[in-house]
């Protein structure tokens, strides 16, 4: 995150408007779009699905666009979670294929149709070269562990993260020590005062950033998330005005047992803003520059922001799967396509 944005957005905004854009910017363009959301498609040793067509044979060419509108269709009707959309960018003829570039979630990939209609390529290999060697664009596969970790990227006033971190609650309260979970913050640390910590909605969100990793530092789990919820739902709304978010973060400390003042001598001093920076220097190996961002094992996570979705990317990356994984959590929650940048 540069510095020169945060200057452009230092006054509080309860609304962002950039509803469509990505939450994370990515160089080149990824070939296999079914690893990044939250779908149950497994992949073994074929890379090639049929599209079910019907009134088409091997011999029967169809239309560019015609295998383009296909391909779309049965994307978003087969093979992506709810909430998550493919949509056109462009089709052209590929050798024997057709390569439909499509987007979802700001990103783009290449998907390759047969010509008749019949057949869909999610990724492509590349037989041919002078060394005999093949070339592959497929996508890693998800690393699993066992203990998953899982890091959320938020600006504490940004209210996609907010409504993220609202919906993550069940999920933290679920899975408790069976994953690392932690919230991480989107800031730029560039001196040695709290004041030179920018923060997309200015000075007040830097310093509840910082009294945030104090608490997560100091206090376990469960404080901090009975804290969190406890800040979002009485705090938040005060974010404009400095002299009641200042009493209400401290009314919420002390109904959980924070010592409000230890975590302002660590927010607001050398402890804090290390805290901070740690966080900052994770963004900026993950590429994050959006609130909220969720990367598990490594990778991004782009489903669903639903209790139950959130779950779900979360125990995929599981070597043994816990039993709690098969509770179903609430379906109801943000869409991923507001963010904070």
């Amino acid at each position: 995150m540069k510095h020169e944005k945060h200057e452009k957005h230092a006054e509080i905004k309860h609304e962002e408007t950039k509803s469509e854009e990505t939450q994370v910017k990515t160089e080149g363009k990824k070939k296999n779009p079914w690893m990044y959301s939250t779908i149950a498609v497994v992949v073994l040793l074929a890379i090639v699905v049929a599209l079910s067509f019907t009134g088409t044979t091997v011999s029967n060419k169809i239309s560019s666009q015609e295998a383009a509108n296909k391909t779309i269709s049965f994307i978003n009707d087969n093979l992506l979670s709810a909430g998550t959309t493919a949509e056109f960018v462009s089709v052209e003829e590929e050798q024997d294929l057709y390569k439909v570039e499509i987007e979802i979630s700001g990103q783009t990939y290449d998907t390759y149709a047969t010509k008749d209609g019949r057949m869909l390529f999610t990724s492509g290999i590349s037989m041919t070269g002078t060394t005999g060697t093949t070339t592959t664009t497929t996508a890693p596969q998800v690393v699993k562990t066992e203990k998953p970790e899982a890091n959320l990227f938020v600006m504490s006033f940004c209210p996609y993260g907010v409504q993220a971190e609202t919906s993550f609650k069940p999920v933290v309260d679920l899975l408790g020590n069976k994953t690392n979970i932690k919230v991480r913050f989107i800031v730029s640390v560039q001196g040695d005062t709290i004041d030179s910590v920018s923060s997309l909605h200015g000075p007040t969100e830097a310093k509840e950033d910082a009294r945030q990793v104090c608490i997560m530092k100091y206090y376990d789990q469960k404080t901090y998330w009975n804290y969190l919820m406890e800040f979002n739902t009485n705090c938040y709304p005060n974010a404009g005005n400095a002299t009641k978010l200042d009493a209400c973060w401290k009314q919420a400390a002390q109904k959980f047992g924070i010592n409000a003042t230890k975590i302002e001598a660590c927010a607001y001093g050398a402890e804090g803003l290390s805290l901070l920076k740690a966080d900052e220097q994770l963004a900026d190996q993950y590429r994050v520059t959006g609130s909220p961002t969720l990367i598990i094992n490594g990778q991004v996570y782009s489903g669903a922001r639903t209790p139950d979705a959130f779950k779900q990317g979360i125990c995929s990356a599981f070597t043994t799967v816990p039993s709690e994984c098969s509770q179903t959590l609430s379906t109801s929650g943000g869409t991923a396509s507001g963010g904070c940048e």
